[in-house]
């Protein structure tokens, strides 16, 4: 058993430790009642915070929101400012440009067209905002006025600055100098460049936004009237320069070619020095177009729009391009009036016009690429035409050759030669200077195989045996010319006459090679025909020489006493040669002889025969007393014979 002592004092060491303990207690439970109160206040006062944060959240987003929202409310009515700015800049536009528009282009385009432009977006913002607003009308106005404006200066700056082209200088563009191996291409200047710089910009402007293509019916009306006019003045400068420069048929436009003659070619008959101008003046006025054209060409191509060249270039042309042809047709039309009047020689006026035609065919058909059909065809069609009136004409004049009638009063009374082989020859010698044309006249009428590839050498056949023909028929008729005369001899002058001119002209000209081509031996046949007229002239003196024969001239003894029969026989042979030589000569000294040298050969040839017959007969009679009076049957001594032989075909004597 525990004593009391020990278990009080344990006691009060219990009691005294469990009143610690309840103090340590009451401590912790008053810090934990502090410390909950502590927490309860911290949470408290975290909740108010986070109560605050949340209040300050829900208070600052909204602001933040409806800051960012003023700012982009800030900027939408900076844009909606500057658009509004814009656009109201639209309903001022009109009036902004009233009076630039007013005022037109001239002078300053560049500022002008700015100004169009600005027009033309008010228009467009009308149009996709406000379609129903006076101002689109308003605008709308404007910019077909500024339009309308810039075809005007369109028209204004092509027809002031549009002049024709110098007769002068179209002259050098187409003259060729054959001394220069390169040709210098003379340019042609239209328009200055500055305003073809700004006729450039306007009908750029007008294709791309005025959607206009009258501008080009503008461009190549006024244009064609200047190519009509730049022709026609080389025409005029032409009609009024070209008599007095001798101007040649063949123009300085051709180079030198085989056809092309290096001098005038011989006037036709009747031919006056009018129609030769009129003629050269065509020509001219041909290579003129062409040069022109192409210079035309080359300014259109800067102008209008690649796709509609072509057609503005056709319509351009029509006008210059008709009159040439017109031109033409009423050459052709001339010479066939002329050949309904049997003036054959008319057609000479179409061979250098046709040559020349020809000759720039080439040039005429590379310049009028991509024209209609229409156009393409007027050239040929004209040449065509040409070459039928010629052809028709060459062949009639052949058909007249031979049917030229033998009117007595037409003949030439002292056989020389006659105006129908004088104009056959000059028509042929001037189808020599345009041999290659006129073998393709004749050619292009052929409708043989053989015709079918007109070859050089085969139009030259056809020529030379259109030239026998002509000549054969000539032959014909002179033949039957000749028969008018009642005197044979005479007939054989004239004959001669004629056969001779032929046959020199032929040589003189050269017609000769061409003729030989067909008929190899027609000069010797020329000079047969020669002879035997002068044969036939020569038989006219047998009726003087025949008194001069020994036929009944009666045979004597020296010394011998003639009866009178015998004297009379005699007589009558003076008296027949005397009354013949006289008759001869007086009837032969009014007949002609052009050529001195068959002139001289004849009468030397005549004078031989008779005056040796006429000695040789003076001589058998010298010893015979036949009469009383010998100086009344001897009339004439050999040399006064021989004189008055000398003096045959001496009109002048």
């Amino acid at each position: 058993m525990i004593p009391t002592e020990d278990a009080s004092a344990r006691k009060r060491e219990i009691e005294e430790k469990l009143k610690q303990e309840q103090e340590t207690l009451s401590f912790i439970r008053e810090n934990m009642e502090k410390s909950d109160q502590l927490t309860k206040g911290m949470v408290s006062i975290l909740s108010s915070f986070e109560s605050r944060l949340m209040q300050l959240e829900n208070s600052i987003i909204p602001v933040h929101k409806q800051t960012e929202n003023l700012q982009r409310l800030q900027e939408n009515v900076d844009k909606t400012l500057s658009c509004m700015d814009h656009v109201i800049s639209y309903y001022h536009v009109a009036k902004d440009t009233d009076r630039i528009i007013r005022e037109g282009p001239t002078g300053r385009l560049d500022e002008y067209l700015a100004c169009i432009a600005k027009i033309q977006k008010a228009v467009e913002y009308f149009q996709d905002n406000n379609p129903d607003s006076p101002e689109l009308n308003t605008v709308k106005a404007r910019f077909e006025k500024g339009k309308e404006l810039l075809e005007a200066e369109f028209r204004s700056l092509l027809t002031r600055y549009s002049k024709p082209v110098p007769p002068i200088l179209i002259l050098d563009a187409i003259s060729v100098d054959e001394e220069l191996e390169v040709q210098e291409d003379v340019m042609l200047e239209h328009l200055p460049e500055a305003v073809l710089q700004d006729i450039i910009c306007i009908a750029g402007w007008l294709v791309e936004y005025g959607r206009n293509q009258d501008f080009m019916n503008v461009y190549f009306q006024i244009r064609s009237n200047q190519l009509d006019r730049s022709i026609k003045g080389l025409k005029d400068h032409f009609r009024k320069n070209s008599a007095s420069s001798g101007i040649l048929y063949s123009p300085a436009v051709q180079t030198k070619r085989k056809d092309t003659p290096t001098k005038k070619a011989p006037k036709r008959p009747g031919k006056d020095d009018v129609l030769d101008i009129e003629i050269d003046s065509y020509i001219h006025c041909i290579s003129a177009f062409v040069k022109l054209a192409q210079s035309e060409y080359a300014l259109l191509a800067e102008i209008i729009p690649e796709h509609h060249q072509k057609k503005t270039f056709d319509s351009l042309i029509q006008e210059a391009l008709d009159n040439l042809m017109l031109e033409g047709d009423n050459i052709v039309s001339a010479a066939r009036r002329a050949i309904m009047r049997h003036d054959y020689s008319a057609v000479l006026t179409i061979f250098p016009i046709l040559r020349h035609l020809k000759m720039n065919k080439s040039d005429f058909d590379a310049t009028l690429q991509g024209t209609a059909a229409s156009t393409k065809n007027k050239l040929p069609t004209l040449i065509t035409s040409m070459e039928t009136i010629g052809a028709k004409a060459l062949e009639e004049f052949a058909d007249s050759i031979k049917n030229d009638p033998d009117k007595e009063y037409n003949m030439p009374k002292d056989g020389t030669v006659h105006e129908l082989t004088s104009n056959a020859i000059l028509f042929l010698q001037q189808l020599l200077d345009f041999h290659e044309t006129a073998g393709a006249m004749l050619a292009s009428q052929e409708t043989s195989s053989s015709a079918s590839s007109y070859t050089s050498e085969f139009n030259k056949r056809l020529l030379s045996t259109y030239i026998c023909k002509v000549l054969g028929n000539l032959q014909l008729n002179l033949l039957s010319k000749s028969k008018v005369y009642e005197d044979s001899a005479l007939s054989a002058i004239f004959l001669h006459n004629n056969y001779n001119y032929i046959l020199k002209s032929l040589e003189k000209s050269e017609l000769i090679q061409l003729v030989t081509v067909t008929q190899k031996k027609a000069e010797s046949s020329y000079r047969e025909l020669i002879e035997q007229q002068i044969y036939m002239y020569k038989s006219s003196w047998v009726k003087v020489t025949e008194h001069l024969t020994d036929r009944n001239m009666p045979v004597f003894q020296p010394g011998t006493k003639l009866k009178d029969k015998e004297r009379q026989v005699i007589k009558d042979k003076f008296k027949g040669f005397n009354d013949g030589l006289e008759e001869l000569c007086k009837i032969q000294k009014g007949w002609a002889i052009p050529d001195k040298e068959q002139r001289d050969f004849i009468r030397q040839s005549q004078k031989r025969v008779v005056s040796d017959a006429y000695r040789s007969f003076l001589q058998r009679c010298a010893n015979i007393s036949f009469t009383k009076n010998p100086e009344k049957y001897h009339k004439y001594r050999v040399e006064e014979v021989e004189e008055m032989i000398e003096r045959l075909f001496d009109t002048s004597a």
